[in-house]
């Protein structure tokens, strides 16, 4: 049986295709939806707003969150309640999805791109603090780039593919030179750092809910603090900055980055499904790495000892010369046979939109964006699915090496 007529019996995506990650709908995301259509509280006031805050505070350990419109929002918002300025550097993975470094330049400041590190493939923190040690200096009590003369004012990690960064140097340099720590989990909810939640390590932690991530909103994102007074400021900030709700006076730039009723009361049926949606992961992951750990010229994802990964987006790294095609073509054959994969994103210090931005060369995100191919592993992933493709790709192996 092909992976896409094993998807069709399951009924996991449209006909002949194996998604590469979709939501999974099982709990009673129908019930409190309806209650928000039942009872017109469907826009951005209402209860299950404040229960889905709530909610996502508890889960990663936080006193408070604040619920946005989207991921990218909650990262704009937090830098802004951080303090980031115009005209400063922030320190930002090389490897990672662009939203983190477009929200640096939301601000007005820098993005300084740091390269990951070859193990998980994170933000290297080695590399960061290589860039903070040589390449800067501390002027009047502040940090300040030596080439740009720009003050360097933040780190913002990117807990990449579900799994956390290495936390600790990172944090022990931020409080070293002074710099605030936003962290972006967007893609990591439930991961864990050496028992704590990423997400809730440095000072601002960020969380999106798009339909591919752990659980899912629709769209949706989430700012989490310890600090009464950062959250009261991102609510601020994120409901137009109303001083005067009654006569409409505003002492500030705000902005409409509000979540609905409606979608956080999808959030809300989600989230009560969590831990199965992360036990789904972990087995999904596992089978992968059983049948593919041994196919020569792919390596998998690791988990560090560490880490508690919540296996996001299952990802492999392939060996042109040793599988026998490489990742692009391997994709391409794939998506003859009805299996939807995607590469990881163009390193940041590549991209075009962020040409003047600088940083110290990043080899290993440029080999491991040529090397990734991102798998299936949706929550609703069946095993005999994922059997299926696992077969179409040691065919593929097979006859690459013949």
């Amino acid at each position: 049986m092909t992976a896409s007529e094993a998807a069709n019996r399951s009924g996991v995506g449209a006909a002949d295709v194996v998604p590469l990650c979709v939501p999974h709908l099982s709990g009673n995301e129908w019930t409190y939806v309806k209650e928000c259509l039942d009872s017109n509280w469907v826009s951005s006031v209402g209860a299950y707003v404040e229960r889905f805050e709530q909610a996502v505070a508890q889960r990663v350990g936080a006193r408070y969150a604040v619920a946005t419109v989207n991921g990218t929002a909650a990262l704009h918002t937090a830098l802004l309640v951080a303090g980031i300025e115009p005209g400063d550097e922030v320190l930002v993975p090389a490897l990672t999805f662009i939203a983190p470094a477009n929200a640096v330049r939301y601000v007005g400041a820098w993005p300084v791109f740091i390269d990951a590190e070859p193990e998980q493939w994170q933000m290297d923190p080695v590399k960061a603090i290589a860039f903070l040690e040589g390449r800067c200096a501390t002027r009047s009590g502040a940090l300040y780039n030596r080439t740009t003369g720009r003050r360097v004012r933040g780190i913002l990690p990117v807990h990449i593919l579900g799994h956390p960064v290495d936390m600790g140097p990172l944090l022990e340099a931020a409080q070293a030179y002074g710099l605030a720590v936003v962290e972006d989990a967007t893609e990591s909810l439930g991961a864990e750092y050496r028992g704590r939640h990423a997400g809730h390590l440095g000072d601002v932690g960020c969380f999106s809910f798009n339909g591919n991530k752990m659980i899912t909103t629709g769209g949706g994102g989430m700012l989490v603090t310890d600090d009464a007074e950062v959250a009261r400021k991102a609510k601020y900030l994120t409901t137009q900055a109303k001083d005067d709700p009654v006569e409409y006076v505003h002492r500030s730039i705000g902005y409409n980055y509000r979540l609905t009723n409606l979608q956080a009361a999808l959030g809300v049926g989600q989230l009560e499904r969590f831990e199965e949606h992360v036990a789904a992961k972990r087995r999904i992951a596992a089978a992968y790495g059983e049948s593919l750990g041994g196919v020569p010229g792919v390596t998998c994802m690791r988990e560090a000892r560490w880490a508690r990964s919540v296996w996001w987006m299952y990802t492999i790294l392939i060996d042109e010369e040793e599988f026998g095609v490489g990742s692009r073509a391997l994709m391409t054959q794939l998506d003859h046979r009805g299996i939807q994969t995607r590469p990881l994103w163009q390193p940041l210090n590549r991209s075009v939109a962020h040409a003047a931005s600088g940083g110290p060369a990043c080899p290993v995100a440029e080999r491991l964006h040529q090397a990734a191919l991102s798998l299936p592993c949706s929550v609703g992933l069946s095993a005999d699915v994922q059997r299926a493709v696992i077969e179409e790709i040691l065919d593929i192996a097979f006859h690459a090496a013949h």
